[in-house]
């Protein structure tokens, strides 16, 4: 089965996105804005490679609801959030990506997230697949992506840390879970909600606080949750979603 990663040779790319989405936003054409070679590529080489993993990565399709949903985010968000904003998307499409969630959530605060770590990981989902130094290069590269997303501190080290979750990042976390399907608690089980390694209680703390900032509506009780975002779909253009 073919694997959808682009982890074999880059990561998530942050700086050479944020180019694309800064630039298209003022033209409103991902397709010219990649054409364009923003991303200051030397050799038209590097810049097809540069586009192609950037395509498979985020997509840039505006008739695609999580696109657009986060072309809407980034629109809203701090500069601060931006990396992180760009690694929830990513990480729905990129299966390594995925798969390494728990290497990071059991790694304490403090301790380091190790190369050795993530390859054993690689290794566990995908026995006997890649070589011995195919893997390492995939385990540095997927550490270099949490590490643009602020879990991860250090140029040798690679100690765990934690960003700070904003509100606005949880909302998108939890809209793409919604767009995927999920309702209610199984929200919290989304790939990019489970991707900001916090726990339970947290979540609703930021729930809460989206539901004040009248981007979401949600109510919890009796272990019942409702969470539903018609106001925000409706800003942000989207139509037709069933609760």
């Amino acid at each position: 089965m073919k694997v959808k990663t682009i982890h074999t040779s880059r990561t998530i790319m942050f700086a050479e996105l944020e180019k694309v989405m800064d630039f298209a936003s003022e033209t409103g054409n991902f397709n010219d804005t990649l054409n364009e070679n923003v991303t200051r590529k030397k050799t038209q080489s590097g810049q097809e490679k540069t586009t192609r993993y950037l395509k498979n990565l985020y997509g840039f399709d505006l008739d695609n609801h999580s696109f657009k949903a986060f072309q809407y985010f980034w629109s809203i968000t701090e500069a601060s959030e931006k990396p992180l904003l760009a690694f929830i998307f990513a990480i729905h499409h990129d299966t390594m990506l995925e798969q390494s969630i728990s290497v990071v959530q059991q790694t304490a605060i403090g301790e380091k997230v190790t190369v050795e770590r993530l390859e054993e990981n690689i290794e566990k989902y995908h026995p006997n697949r890649y070589s011995a130094a195919t893997r390492k290069s995939m385990a540095q590269n997927i550490g270099s992506s949490w590490k643009q997303a602020g879990f991860i501190v250090g140029k040798v080290k690679n100690i765990r840390t934690q960003p700070e979750i904003s509100y606005r990042i949880a909302c998108f976390a939890f809209l793409i879970a919604y767009l995927n399907g999920a309702r209610g608690e199984f929200i919290w089980s989304g790939v990019g909600v489970k991707s900001l390694c916090i726990n339970e209680s947290k979540l609703r703390e930021l729930a809460i606080e989206c539901a004040k900032r009248d981007l979401i509506h949600y109510q919890y009780a009796g272990n019942v949750t409702v969470i539903s975002f018609s106001h925000l779909l409706t800003k942000i253009g989207i139509h037709a979603i069933k609760d």
